[in-house]
C-alpha cells in the first residue's frame, strides 16, 4: 500500500517528523516478532504520550486505517504484527516510557507501556522491589499486559493480571478518550475492575499507555536444585510435597524433558551439563526462596531433609542443589536448544496439575502414530499446570512437512481442551496464529459475548484478533 503524502503528514504534524515511518528499510525493524513471523506495515508511528496516541488513533481512523499496537516484538502469537498485505498502521509503544515512579511504601510502580521489564525491575531494585514475572524475553510493559504473561514464577507470584493495580488506556474511536481504570490502591471495589478485563486482551480493547504495577519484596535468599527422576510420573508427589513442607517458599516448580534437557545442552555451548553426562529421563527444576529471616543455609539443609526419603525409595536418582542462576540457566536455555535442533513446533497449553503426566504419556504415543517425523521435546511450568508441549522436527528427517506439523498441533491442541478440559493458549495470548484454535474451541455464546464488548470498548479496528 501506498501511503498518501498528505496521510504522513499529517502524522509528522502530530508526532514529529522522526517518529513516522514509511520507508521500506525504516519498516524492516517492525515487520518481525519474536518467532520470525512476518508482516507488512503500511506505516509506522511511535507517539511518545497518551495525547500523541489519541492524535494518531484519531488520523488513523479517519484515513481508513485498522491499528495494530506493537510492544517489543517478543510475543509468540503474533498480535502485534500487521497484516501481509500492507493495509495497517502499527503503532509503536517504545517511546511510551517517561519516569517510572516507584512506591515503595505502597510497593508500587506506574510505568509507561513501553518500559521494558528489565528497566523496571533495574529501578525497583534501588528499592529492594520486583516486578515479579520471570520470563526468558524482555517486554515491553504493555505488551506484558495485553498478553496476560505468566512466567515460570506463576506458581508463587501470579500472572500480570494479579499483579495489575492499574492502567491508562486510549480507546478506539473516532474521538479517542484517554481513561484511567483502577488505582494505586490495593483494595478497590467502587468500580468494574475494566483494567482485568483490558489484560489478556491481545490490544484489541485500546491502547495501553501506561500502567501501575503491585511490586514484591525481592528475595534475600535463594536455593535452587535439579531434580533427576526416573519415572516422570513422580514429579506430582513431589510438587505437594514440597508445597506441605515449605509453603509459599516455593517460587517455581519446573519440568524438562530428557529430549528438551538433550537440546540444551548440545546447542548452547555456554552451558555446563549438571549431570556430567547422565542425561535422566525427566528433570525437575524447584526453587524456593525467602526474606533475610530465611537464610540459604537454612533453606539448603531442609530440602535435603525433606528429599532424602524420595532418594531412599528410589523417586530421586541425583540432585544439584546450587544457590547462583546456574541451573536457571539450563532451563532458560531450552528454547534455544530446540530452535538450534530442527523446526519447531510449538504448543504452549495448560490443564489441570494433576493432568499433566497422563497428558504427556498419551500425546506421546498419539504422535508417534500421526506425525513419526516430529520428536517431542516438552518443558515448562509443571507447577501452574503449564506445559510447553514443543516437538522439533529434525534436520536430518528429511524435508519439512507443514500439512504432519498442522496435524501433530491439531491433535495436542484438541486433545488438551476436549478430553482434558485445558487450554490451548496458557500464557502467550490470543493472536493470528491461533485465532482459528480460538474460534473452534470457544462456545459460540461466550465468542458472540466477548464480540459485543469488543465492539462497545474499541468500536474502530484494532488489532488483529476478533474476539467474536
Amino acid at each position: 500500500m501506498s501511503v498518501d503524502a498528505t496521510l504522513i503528514s499529517a502524522f509528522e504534524d502530530a508526532l514529529g517528523t522522526g517518529h513516522v515511518f514509511h520507508e521500506a528499510a525504516d519498516l524492516e525493524t517492525y515487520a518481525e516478532d519474536g518467532r520470525g513471523t512476518r508482516g507488512e506495515p503500511a506505516l509506522v508511528v511511535r507517539p511518545g504520550s497518551a495525547d500523541e496516541v489519541r492524535a494518531a488513533l484519531a488520523i488513523a481512523y479517519a484515513a481508513g486505517l485498522r491499528v495494530v499496537p506493537q510492544g517489543a516484538r517478543t510475543g509468540l502469537v503474533a498480535a502485534g504484527l500487521a497484516e501481509t498485505e500492507g493495509q495497517d498502521l502499527v503503532l509503536s509503544l517504545e517511546r511510551l516510557k517517561g519516569s517510572i515512579a516507584i512506591d515503595p511504601v505502597n510497593r508500587s510502580a506506574r510505568v509507561g507501556a513501553g518500559v521494558l521489564l528489565s528497566e523496571l525491575n533495574a529501578a525497583a531494585a534501588e528499592h529492594g522491589l520486583f516486578f515479579p514475572i520471570d520470563l526468558g524475553a524482555d517486554p515491553s510493559i504493555g505488551g506484558m499486559v495485553a498478553a496476560n504473561t505468566g512466567g515460570a514464577r506463576l506458581l508463587r507470584y501470579g500472572d500480570v493480571r494479579q499483579n495489575l493495580m492499574g492502567l491508562e488506556l486510549v480507546t478506539a474511536e473516532a474521538d479517542p478518550r484517554h481513561l484511567v481504570l483502577g488505582s494505586e490502591l490495593w483494595k478497590n471495589n467502587a468500580a468494574l475492575a475494566l483494567q482485568d478485563l483490558v489484560a489478556g486482551s491481545s490490544g484489541a480493547l485500546g491502547v495501553v499507555t501506561a500502567a501501575t504495577l503491585a511490586l514484591s519484596p525481592r528475595p534475600a535468599n535463594t536455593v535452587t536444585a535439579l531434580l533427576a527422576l526416573p519415572e516422570p510420573e513422580t514429579a506430582l508427589a513431589i510438587l505437594t510435597r514440597m508445597e506441605d513442607a515449605f509453603g509459599t517458599l516455593l517460587t517455581a516448580f519446573e519440568g524438562i524433558s530428557r529430549p528438551a534437557l538433550s537440546a540444551a545442552l548440545a546447542h548452547v555451548s555456554s552451558l555446563r551439563d549438571p549431570f556430567a553426562g547422565a542425561i535422566p529421563g525427566y528433570c525437575v527444576l524447584l526453587e524456593l526462596s525467602g526474606g533475610r529471616a530465611v537464610p540459604a543455609e537454612w533453606l539448603e539443609e531442609k530440602l535435603a531433609e525433606t528429599l532424602e526419603p524420595l532418594f531412599e525409595d528410589g523417586t530421586i536418582a541425583d540432585t544439584r542443589i546450587d544457590r547462583s542462576t546456574a541451573l536457571w540457566a539450563v532451563r532458560h536455555a531450552v528454547p534455544e536448544g530446540l530452535r538450534k535442533s530442527g523446526r519447531v513446533v510449538a504448543c504452549d497449553i495448560a490443564m489441570k496439575r494433576g493432568d499433566v503426566m497422563r497428558f504427556r504419556g498419551e500425546i506421546a504415543q498419539t504422535l508417534a502414530q500421526i506425525a513419526p517425523q516430529l520428536e517431542l521435546h516438552d518443558f515448562g511450568h509443571i507447577g501452574d499446570g503449564g506445559l510447553h508441549c514443543n516437538c522439533v522436527w529434525p534436520d536430518n528427517a528429511g524435508p519439512y512437512d507443514a500439512k504432519v506439523a498442522e496435524a501433530a498441533r491439531e491433535a495436542i491442541f484438541r486433545t488438551v481442551v476436549e478430553d482434558y478440559r485445558g487450554s490451548f493458549s496458557a500464557e502467550h495470548g490470543v493472536g493470528p496464529a491461533n485465532s482459528a484454535w480460538y474460534q473452534r474451541f470457544t462456545p459460540s455464546d461466550v465468542r458472540d459475548l466477548s464480540g459485543r464488548i469488543q465492539a462497545l470498548m474499541a468500536p474502530m479496528p484494532l488489532g488483529r484478533v476478533n474476539f467474536g
